[in-house]
């Protein structure tokens, strides 16, 4: 049973769901929007969200905690320099998650996840 247990397990072990959250939320700032399962979706926008707000902030602080998830530093000059201010003014929901319906293959759901226009 999995009683107080938060998050999705993904059929994956917790490395390689870190490391998926990490691909992905660096692929949605780089294209501003990317389709994948709900599921991932779902468990990717927390992830982000916490990503924009550090870019919000700004400060050497808050860029070495990024650092920390994000594998590019391309990618997070990006995120610091227009995602972040972009967002200034918004107190939160930079990401929205729109569901496209199945998946031919093996019917899974499918979602577009990307971040807002301001």
């Amino acid at each position: 049973m999995r009683h107080r247990a938060k998050g999705r397990q993904l059929s994956r072990t917790s490395a390689h769901r870190r490391a998926l959250l990490r691909n992905m939320a660096a692929s949605l700032f780089e294209h501003e929007g990317i389709t994948t399962t709900v599921a991932k979706a779902k468990e990717l926008r927390p992830f982000a969200e916490r990503l924009v707000t550090l870019a919000r902030r700004g400060d050497l602080h808050a860029i070495r905690q990024v650092e920390t998830k994000i594998p590019n530093r391309e990618i997070i000059t990006k995120l610091f320099k227009t995602i972040g201010p972009r967002f200034a003014s918004r107190p939160g929901g930079y990401i929205r998650i729109l569901k496209l319906g199945h998946r031919v293959g093996d019917g899974a759901e499918m979602a577009r996840i990307e971040l807002l226009a301001e």
